[in-house]
């Protein structure tokens, strides 16, 4: 019986792309619907393409690619060649990055992320457009201007298509645009379902409508905090770890608002004064059993599969799993297993 989500596998996102082959292959046996690579310590696009030669059917997702890091060229040229490997399996995953990063790390410029990123898409898909058609490029913005493309930078058009543009999304702004402009939103595991449903699918909703697209055009991912254990000591270090991840992202003032919404502006303002400290350890106790238990799932691998369904469906239309902490294959497998039976 297939789940009432697709189910990505989203694996360690520090995982080398010396290892994505294998994990690829391991994840399409497993009966994993797409894989999900994320942009941390290495290049998403890298460990994507090795996937897409390694595997022949699941999708697979750049979870997110770091798109102001990026010009729109060097995006759509990556997403393309991709597209092309992997025989029309790839879903383009864009996310902003915070303001820190994108000036700090990338040296790249920062600003309106929302509009930006919504003009960053767009800018993609003229040249998508421009590949496909021959027309000329004729792409200028308030962000970006691509008006050259020469035929022998061309490469024509995709044989399977261009891919599909998804958005990662925690504010209200950024989801709102995702429905406008996406065909998808990648939501973040430091969420709730209270603020899925008062926060990010009614902005979501608001972006489609206002662009006159009709219901069921964009998806919604989640991945999803678990704290799974198989015994009583599996499942401590299991929660633990996720109060330490939860403690981590609520430090953070770009996601203050899920906070806010329960009430929780005090822990923000405690997590975030720990942080700029460097007291990670102590954070984790800030994390009460009431905030756990909102933002994971916690439990057997039983539990897990029952407490994701019961919080998801209906909500998403893709589901992955966010565990900060090692996780035998075979507990995957059987909180896998359960989703379908």
């Amino acid at each position: 019986m297939p789940a009432p989500f697709l189910i990505d596998a989203g694996g360690d996102v520090g995982t080398s792309p010396l290892d994505l082959d294998a994990i690829a292959t391991t994840t399409e046996a497993s009966g994993y619907d797409g894989l999900i690579v994320a942009e941390t310590k290495h290049d998403p696009f890298v460990g994507l393409t090795l996937a897409a030669r390694a595997t022949s059917r699941v999708e697979l997702m750049s979870g997110i690619a770091v798109a102001f890091a990026r010009n729109p060229m060097t995006t759509a040229v990556a997403a393309n060649d991709i597209q092309l490997v992997s025989d029309g399996r790839f879903v383009l995953g864009l996310g902003s990055q915070v303001k820190a990063h994108i000036e700090r790390r990338f040296s790249m410029p920062w600003s309106q992320p929302a509009t930006r990123m919504a003009e960053y898409v767009e800018a993609v898909r003229a040249i998508w457009q421009a590949w496909e058609t021959g027309e000329r490029l004729r792409f200028q913005g308030e962000f970006y201007t691509h008006t050259l493309m020469s035929p022998f930078f061309d490469p024509g058009p995709n044989p399977h298509g261009n891919p599909p543009i998804w958005i990662a999304a925690v504010g209200e702004g950024m989801a709102e645009t995702a429905g406008r402009v996406a065909d998808g939103v990648i939501g973040h595991s430091f969420t709730t379902v209270r603020y899925l449903d008062e926060v990010t699918i009614p902005a979501i909703r608001r972006g489609r409508d206002a662009a006159g697209r009709p219901e069921g055009s964009v998806g919604l991912s989640v991945p999803a905090f678990v704290a799974v254990g198989t015994t009583q000591a599996e499942l401590d270090v299991a929660v633990e770890a996720t109060r330490r991840q939860i403690a981590f992202y609520g430090s953070t003032p770009a996601y203050r608002a899920v906070l806010e919404l329960h009430g929780w502006g005090a822990a923000a303002d405690a997590l975030h004064a720990g942080s700029t400290r460097g007291q990670w350890d102590e954070m984790a106790a800030l994390v009460t059993d009431d905030m756990l238990a909102e933002f994971a799932v916690v439990g057997s691998p039983a539990d897990v599969a029952r407490g994701v369904l019961e919080r998801f469906t209906g909500r998403v239309t893709r589901l992955s799993f966010y565990a900060a902490y090692p996780v035998a294959n075979t507990v995957w497998d059987e909180i896998l297993a359960e989703l379908r039976a």
